[in-house]
């Protein structure tokens, strides 16, 4: 338990903002509040704002290059968020991926230490021409296609909050914020090469629920009423997510004097989300009861159910630069912006902020084709990210600031297709600075088996 007070304590302040119908209770020159009870999973009182805390969208590849996904194309991993990048499969890709967090969360009074992990992202992808029958057939691989399919959470919502207040007015009184819930995406992706240029399209489906609670009781006055208000929110709807990259080949000449490539390249990538409506149905319950005799409803103040409305989800966009020598450096910047600003919701009205990103990472092998050493394969991961968020508390934008580290373990599968291991490994800073600040490490740990076996297209002599 950590002592904070109604001023200078986030949770306070969020009590303040988010229980309107409570905030009577609060008022008195000389109250101050302890922090009394944390319990769970995810410990982010932000997610009450919004649709709650954005959940990374890139594969464990990538998050141990501080989140590429602009410029990022593999023949042998998945990049569902520039979906261009799907046309460079060479195999067909199965991802599933985890993540575990320790996070120290403090405010101005004290802290509290908390664990959690979950499913991250289950994927599958595949090129549309098998890269055996282009060999065997000695066709030029001029052209190429990929889909995938793939389901993520985009949102997540979570925060246990018991406050215990004391006031001159009601004496003490225990103030209670829960949320939970997750809001989800399944997306159809697919691309279309041809040369140097790739182009592609996310269809994705979006939906979930979200569940608040506030809840009052008079801790020293067991005949008052307590009083609870209860909203969920559930969502459901399309929007489309895009992406483009161009390939500049730098060549050489070969033994006949042609000009071919010589494995080094740079990469230009733009990939992005269109901002949409998605429909939403809200209920909301206001009531109030007598703790002395149980959960006994005295008076249902407001009931409502499935309340239609329109929720606006925001646009983004990214571009972003990377040099590559194919299978030994990666070397990648981008840039993004989301357009909080333009986010509306007619069930739980919000304001929120335009946010901006920044991204850099790093990839090494040593030697990819060593037969005997296997640390000379792995692939070597370093990035950083500093990041703005979409909400703000005392007119303080939340931001993000982390490094990462990571490793990509090549094994072969019977088949001998290589496959990989990946472990993302992010040391960071969240939060509202000098209001609400969250010390955390996360670990993100994906498999993707490859086959390559899909599409093709055996011959009998």
């Amino acid at each position: 338990m950590f002592e904070t007070n109604r001023k200078s304590s986030l949770f306070t302040l969020l009590l303040l903002l988010t229980c309107g119908f409570f905030s009577n209770t609060l008022r008195g020159q000389n109250q101050t509040s302890d922090f009394v009870d944390v319990r769970p999973k995810l410990n982010s009182p932000l997610s009450r704002f919004g649709l709650g805390n954005p959940v990374d969208q890139f594969f464990a590849a990538q998050a141990g290059m501080g989140g590429l996904t602009t410029t990022y194309k593999d023949a042998y991993h998945l990049n569902i968020e520039n979906p261009a990048s799907l046309a460079s499969l060479q195999a067909t890709s199965l991802e599933v991926g985890g993540y575990a967090r320790n996070a120290n969360l403090s405010d101005r009074g004290g802290s509290v230490n908390t664990w959690q992990g979950n499913l991250r992202y289950l994927a599958i992808g595949f090129p549309l021409r098998n890269p055996i029958t282009l060999s065997l057939d000695r066709q030029l691989n001029t052209w190429n296609a990929g889909m995938a399919f793939s389901l993520k959470p985009t949102t997540n919502v979570g925060y246990d909050l018991v406050l215990a207040d004391e006031s001159p007015d009601f004496g003490a009184t225990s103030n209670v914020l829960r949320g939970n819930g997750s809001a989800y995406r399944f997306a159809w992706s697919t691309a279309f090469r041809y040369k140097t240029v790739s182009a592609g399209l996310n269809l994705n489906y979006n939906f979930g629920k979200l569940t608040n609670s506030r809840l009052v009781v008079f801790d020293e006055q067991p005949e008052a009423l307590a009083s609870e208000l209860l909203e969920d929110i559930s969502l459901s709807g399309f929007n489309l997510g895009y992406g483009l990259q161009y390939v500049h080949n730098f060549k050489k000449a070969n033994k006949e004097g042609e000009m071919v490539p010589n494995g080094r390249r740079i990469v230009f990538g733009v990939n992005g989300n269109l901002g949409a409506d998605v429909d939403t149905d809200a209920s909301r319950l206001f009531r109030r009861f007598s703790p002395s005799t149980g959960l006994s409803v005295r008076d249902t103040l407001v009931s409502e159910t499935r309340k239609a409305g329109v929720l606006s989800l925001p646009s983004s966009y990214s571009v972003g630069l990377a040099y590559e020598r194919i299978n030994r450096l990666y070397v990648g910047v981008e840039y993004g912006a989301t357009n909080n600003s333009s986010y509306a919701n007619t069930s739980q009205p919000e304001t929120l902020i335009d946010a901006r990103r920044i991204g850099f990472g790093v990839q090494y092998i040593p030697n990819a084709n060593s037969y005997n050493r296997f640390f000379q394969r792995v692939r070597y991961r370093l990035g950083m990210r500093l990041e703005q968020d979409g909400r703000s508390v005392e007119g303080v934008q939340a931001r993000r600031n982390a490094v990462t580290l990571g490793f990509g373990l090549p094994f072969r599968l019977p088949r001998q297709q290589i496959s990989f291991l990946d472990l993302g490994l992010e040391f960071g800073k969240f939060g509202v600075p000098n209001i609400l600040d969250e010390n955390y490490v996360q670990l993100t740990v994906g498999f993707t088996l490859n086959d390559n076996s899909w599409f093709f297209k055996r011959k009998l002599n």
